[in-house]
């Protein structure tokens, strides 16, 4: 297939799953995806009983959450490139057997380094199954219902990380922490079964694979998020520069690379169109306000509110609560409607919603601020499905592998840049970080809406 061909507008997303096969090829997708979301949040909960277990030291334990994130970021973009060559359907299942596989060996793990070898593994399927998750989202559902399949996938991962500490606290209260990777082994197989019989094939390009570029994109997008996390660790800006300069140097050299490539690893053919670039844009902007929230609140509560624990667990909840009931609505919207409009709306909610929490009183009510927190969640929800959308199908079919890579990496680019912001605003302003950071939030998320809004001008005719 010839990438640089882009067909019609009604040929975007072909119905290849029949109605009746659908609705098992989603619940296959996205069992896989809840997965790989869950297991983020679960070993943040786990560290501590892993440390005490294994005899390990706080920081060296740490590198069971920073090798998972390495395997899955810097895998993205090669893996997007290579479904569009082998189709979306291997890159899937190939990911989850690894992700299953690898599950078991952080299970049976008898040191930390067996269970830092189990949790690369662990990412490298997770890169398999995220940086084509969204691709195969559009070939199983058709044209008139996409908006719903996003819905459906923003829901999922919503209510992954909802989710996530409940269940991961529930399996530590009744067993060890081995059960945290265990409990993936039956789901895994299920959903790999279930996969192989319903999954589609999607259309494979004809261009050969280019393995040096695949090294080029891999560290390119691994050492600036590795810059970032760096900078948000407070490690030496010497060492950030560092690393940021080199992750431009290797984009620079992979661009020079690939060129006249018909389909760029770094893929910088779909970023010349205007729906594409503005969504990817919005994207990272409204995942920095979610990491700048994420990281912020839980200080703001406990050191300014001073409220406990329990309540800033309660407090957060209804932000991604609420952003799994908002996501299948908006997701049916963008059937009918722009996701300009939609999107913009959505971050206009956001941006005052993180205005409203910075500008708490000192003593404020519970409702007081859980409808602030609402707000955000609706804002945010109202924004995530149309927005994937608007990215998928303002590329061509056959470039829907690295589409979908975007999607993912664009929301690991913003939530690490909104952490790493979050801990300079504490570096700059101690306790009163979390109120800048808030306020920084509100910021990212005009930004974000601007950007939106923009789509309707740039791009009038496309993303509905």
């Amino acid at each position: 297939m010839d990438a640089s061909v882009e067909p019609s507008r009604h040929t975007l997303a072909p119905d290849c799953v029949p109605p009746e096969r659908r609705l098992w090829a989603a619940a296959a997708v996205f069992a896989a995806l809840a997965m790989a979301s869950l297991d983020t949040a679960i070993a943040n909960i786990a560290l501590p009983a892993i440390a005490a277990d294994l005899k390990t030291s706080p920081a060296d334990v740490v590198w069971v959450v920073n090798v998972y994130q390495i395997g899955l970021v810097t895998t993205l973009l090669p893996l997007g490139a290579l479904g569009e060559i082998v189709g979306h359907k291997r890159i899937y299942l190939g990911g989850l057997i690894l992700f299953t596989i690898a599950s078991l060996v952080c299970a049976c793990a008898w040191s930390l380094p067996s269970l830092l070898v189990g949790r690369a593994l662990q990412g490298l399927g997770a890169g398999g199954i995220m940086s084509v998750n969204t691709a195969l989202v559009r070939f199983i559902y058709p044209p008139h219902q996409m908006g719903r399949g996003y819905g459906h996938n923003a829901l999922v991962v919503a209510t992954a990380f909802t989710l996530g500490p409940t269940i991961a606290s529930g399996i530590l209260s009744l067993g060890s922490w081995p059960w945290l990777f265990a409990i993936n082994i039956p789901f895994g197989i299920l959903a790999a079964l279930i996969g192989f019989k319903t999954l589609p094939q999607t259309p494979r390009a004809t261009h050969a694979f280019d393995f040096p570029g695949a090294l080029l994109a891999a560290g390119c997008i691994g050492l600036f998020v590795l810059g970032i996390g760096s900078a948000a660790h407070g490690t030496s800006p010497m060492l950030v520069l560092i690393e940021i300069g080199a992750a431009a140097v290797i984009a620079w050299a992979l661009t020079r690379r690939q060129a006249d490539h018909p389909a760029p690893i770094l893929p910088v053919d779909l970023f010349r169109k205007p729906m594409f670039a503005l969504s990817t844009g919005t994207a990272i902007c409204s995942f920095a306000v979610q990491g700048l929230a994420f990281v912020s609140l839980p200080f703001y509560f406990e050191d300014v509110l001073h409220r406990s624990q329990v309540e800033t667990g309660f407090f957060i909840t209804p932000w991604p609560l609420v952003v799994a009931v908002m996501a299948p609505i908006a997701g049916r919207l963008s059937d009918r409607h722009h996701a300009g409009g939609l999107g913009g709306i959505g971050l206009t909610m956001l941006a005052v919603g993180m205005a409203l929490l910075a500008a708490l009183p000192n003593d404020p009510s519970i409702p007081n601020i859980l409808w602030r927190i609402a707000l955000c969640g609706i804002g945010f929800g109202f924004f995530q499905a149309p927005n994937m959308k608007a990215i998928m199908i303002s590329a061509p079919a056959g470039r829907a592998g690295s589409a979908s890579s975007v999607v993912a990496t664009a929301r690991l680019i913003g939530q690490t840049t909104g952490a790493a912001l979050a801990a300079l605003c504490f570096s700059i302003a101690g306790h009163d970080g979390a109120t800048l950071a808030l306020a920084l939030g509100a910021g990212f998320a005009a930004l974000g809406s601007a950007m939106s809004f923009l789509r309707l001008i740039a791009a009038p005719s496309e993303a509905i």
